[in-house]
């Protein structure tokens, strides 16, 4: 078949019915028309060729031409596709190089061969243009709910029409044993979106957290014009959930809100989730009163946080305990996910055996250090003293307060403190000395007898193995592996050095032994402060 006598305009009607068909630019088929001609162009005319193709969008005539680039004479390599400034002159006036020169060239005849290759240009472009149409739309609606119809189910996984493409709900995004069947109606959350060699590929889920959020904000006004906000969701899919919630107008109850007349908001929420009950709980920036709020229907006695360690003591009546762990440890499970936070929980009884024993263990430290009986130790125990340092250089008026304890008592008391520290600071170093730790560890600062000692005890005995440490070997810190929080010793954790100041110290031993400028630390400084001033 010869473009010339073809019907022109039938190119632009095709076109047309296929963007349309597709629901892609027409342009785009257009160009994939030129690209399949210039391609049967080039089998015909020779390869090397630069031959380009043109199709006027009004009347669909397709123009041929041949595309040579003037070089120098010595970069000249393909003849068919380049040419001199010499040869060019034969065809334009002052030719540069970097010109081009173009010249049509007649139409190809499209034999059958020809035409089939043209046609698979087509159709991989339009599938292409399709995929990139297709991806573009649902990676703007990745984070929101939406409707399909199920078409079947492949191993488990069901696959869902969703009006311009198909997406996937896999076995381990349905709630509990839900079990579909072609054509029912599916909600779902759009989890992700990925494009793929095989096209975009959408994948839903119905036991996201974002999954409920998304459902509450469809339910109740308040959320979606912002005057709820949604604070955090954990969730146990098919069976129970809690959402923390807070109202930024005094006058709106958040909770009330989010349950509705009767129930019927937080109703329609647990029919989609097939019956998952649901708790709603008012939110709150005092993570111990949120925890207690999050932990209902258990009473809670008392909390203490450990907010280094991102952990959570919780004490609880004897008869709430099973209320509070919830059945298989759900309810305080569920807990720990809305706080972010690692949760031990205990009766009152624990709790009392627990401080009975650290009572007891400070009476004896107090009673062989500093050689006083057993009831003027508890005395001390009681009145907050907790180790020996606390006793050896607190101010004297705080001993003094204590019934009993006159002026040559508490000297006498911090006397005895400091010879014990003293003594045992004297053992530390020895035994540091003796396991080969050098002077420039010793004389730097910040640094204890026992800590020396512990850092010889584990290799550390060098400046240089010092500056070599990241922060989290001194201080401690915690790793997450696999949604499981584990915790990392620090060599001197026991000492209560904190993760800023074990940063300090590696920093100082670095600055000293030159491996930093501290005028680059400055700028660097000086740059975050500048970035923070901006934000603001």
């Amino acid at each position: 078949m010869a473009i010339t006598s073809a019907n022109q305009l039938e190119l632009l009607q095709t076109a047309e019915a296929v963007a349309r068909e597709k629901m892609i630019d027409p342009g785009l088929v257009v160009e994939a028309m030129e690209e399949s001609l210039a391609r049967a162009a080039k089998s015909r005319y020779g390869s090397e060729m630069d031959i380009r193709v043109s199709i006027d969008r009004k009347t669909g005539r397709a123009t041929f031409t041949r595309v040579r680039t003037v070089v120098e004479d010595e970069e000249l390599e393909n003849y068919q596709a380049e040419l001199t400034v010499k040869q060019a002159k034969q065809y334009m006036s002052d030719p540069q190089v970097g010109d081009t020169f173009v010249e049509e060239i007649p139409p190809v005849e499209l034999g059958r061969i020809a035409a089939q290759s043209a046609k698979q240009v087509i159709l991989q472009k339009v599938r292409e243009a399709e995929r990139d149409r297709q991806y573009a739309e649902f990676q703007d609606r990745q984070g929101t709910i939406i409707n399909g119809t199920v078409k079947r189910e492949e191993y488990g996984n069901v696959i869902v029409d969703v009006g311009r493409g198909e997406a996937i709900l896999r076995r381990n995004e349905k709630i509990g044993r839900e079990a579909y069947r072609p054509n029912d109606r599916i909600r779902c959350y759009i989890k992700d979106v990925r494009r793929e060699a095989r096209g975009p590929q959408i994948f839903l889920s119905r036991t996201a957290p974002e999954f409920m959020a998304e459902l509450f904000k469809m339910e109740v006004p308040e959320i979606y014009d912002g005057i709820i906000e949604i604070k955090a969701v954990a969730r146990d899919p098919g069976s129970r959930a809690k959402i923390a919630v807070i109202s930024y107008d005094g006058s709106i109850d958040p909770v009330g809100a989010c349950v509705g007349m009767r129930g019927s908001r937080v109703q329609a929420v647990v029919n989609e989730l097939q019956g998952e009950k649901i708790d709603i709980i008012p939110w709150n920036e005092d993570m111990p009163t949120f925890l207690v709020n999050a932990l209902q229907p258990a009473e809670v006695s008392k909390v203490v946080l450990d907010e280094d360690a991102e952990r959570i003591e919780v004490v609880v009546p004897d008869e709430q305990l099973s209320l509070a762990i919830g059945r298989r440890g759900q309810n305080v499970r569920l807990a720990s996910q809305l706080t972010n936070l690692d949760i031990d929980i205990m009766t009152e009884s624990e709790d009392s055996a627990k401080r009975q024993k650290e009572f007891e263990e400070r009476t004896k430290l107090f009673m062989d250090a500093l050689d006083v009986d057993e009831f003027f130790a508890q005395l001390l125990v009681a009145e907050g003293f907790t180790n020996l340092e606390e006793v050896g250089y607190v101010e004297l008026d705080e001993l003094l307060t204590i019934d009993g304890v006159d002026e040559d008592t508490a000297n006498e008391l911090q006397a005895r403190a400091r010879d014990v520290l003293e003594a045992a600071a004297t053992a530390a170093m020895e035994r540091a000395r003796e396991l080969g730790v050098e002077d420039s560890l010793v004389d730097f600062e910040g640094l204890t007898p026992q800590m020396l000692e512990a850092l010889a005890e584990d290799g550390v005995k060098t400046l240089e193995d010092f500056a070599t440490c990241a922060d989290w070997e001194l201080a401690g810190g915690w790793t997450t592996v696999n949604g499981e929080r584990t915790k990392d010793e620090g060599l001197l954790e026991k000492f209560d050095v904190s993760l800023e100041e074990a940063q300090g110290m590696i920093m100082t031993a670095r600055i000293a032994l030159g491996w930093v400028d501290p005028s680059e630390l400055e700028a660097e400084d000086d740059s975050e402060t500048e970035e923070e001033e901006g934000e603001a």
